[in-house]
């Protein structure tokens, strides 16, 4: 479904490229989480696969893009956008401007597809029902929280129905209810096919809900792997990624000796019982 295959890019008048030699695939129906530190270059890469960069950034761009079986490069950006729904780290900047109501606004994108009025009108109160927000329908989009307005730009892409969504911290405005709600709805849709390429700090929902998870160094994807697989891993320090708290447990307690060096560092509440039982412990 998505496929990168030797990325480059540099931004305009920049004098280093912010990501180089980026080999990814993403396969139809994946969740595939993407980690790094901040100032990795998650974002740019998420710009990539949905065709903002080069079309809106510019910047120089070198490799092959290609989503759905199309090459991004050869896309005009409309039609991009019918291909990769994109949510921005900051839902604010992706309220359009234009629309008095989060009803209207999570219609926006479908009045510019030319989608029929009712199959529009039943779209928009599906995508509300799922996000949660169907009692905000006829509300400003202003006149909602940051946690809400981040539930709108979710329910602004995901009413578009795109065979891809990218999601660039899409849980970074809400609390732990509204972050698992989320997770929720992207397990959903991948269930019904959708691909999902998600950037996002929580490392311990990406190893709940991801098939996959990419690390993201050095300008480059350092590791890809199941997510117990990477979430172990003990480079995880050297690429500026926060182990889940069970793992960091587990290192510090076999630092301490109090547990062997020979376990199996734990990344789940259940691996991390294991391990700290009698059995597991010197």
């Amino acid at each position: 479904m998505i496929t990168l295959s030797d990325i480059s890019y540099a931004y305009p008048d920049a004098e280093h490229f912010a990501l180089e030699h980026v080999d990814l695939e993403v396969a139809q129906g994946e969740i595939v989480g993407i980690v790094g530190a901040s100032g990795a270059g998650k974002t740019t890469l998420a710009k990539i696969i949905a065709g903002f960069i080069p079309h809106v950034d510019g910047g120089e761009l070198t490799g092959t893009v290609t989503v759905d079986g199309a090459d991004v490069a050869d896309l005009k950006l409309a039609d991009a956008v019918a291909k990769v729904g994109l949510v921005i780290q900051n839902p604010f900047n992706q309220i359009s401007g234009a629309k008095y109501t989060v009803r209207d606004e999570i219609a926006f994108g479908l009045e510019n597809l030319g989608v029929p009025r009712a199959e529009m009108a039943q779209r928009v109160d599906a995508a509300a029902e799922l996000l949660g927000i169907s009692h905000l329908l006829d509300r400003s989009p202003y006149a909602l929280s940051g946690g809400q307005q981040q539930l709108l730009a979710i329910a602004s892409m995901v009413v578009l129905r795109t065979p891809v969504l990218v999601m660039d911290e899409p849980t970074s405005q809400l609390d732990p209810a509204g972050t698992r709600m989320v997770f929720e709805v992207l397990a959903a849709l991948r269930d019904a096919g959708t691909t999902i390429v998600v950037f996002e700090h929580k490392v311990e929902l990406l190893r709940q809900h991801c098939d996959r998870i990419a690390v993201i160094a050095h300008e480059r994807v350092a590791a890809i792997g199941e997510p117990r697989e990477i979430l172990s891993d003990e480079r995880l320090d050297q690429w500026g990624i926060e182990a889940t708290r069970y793992a960091a447990a587990a290192r510090a307690a076999v630092r301490r000796g109090i547990l062997s060096a020979e376990i199996d560092i734990p990344v789940s509440l259940e691996e991390a019982a294991a391990v700290f039982t009698v059995g597991g412990a010197k």
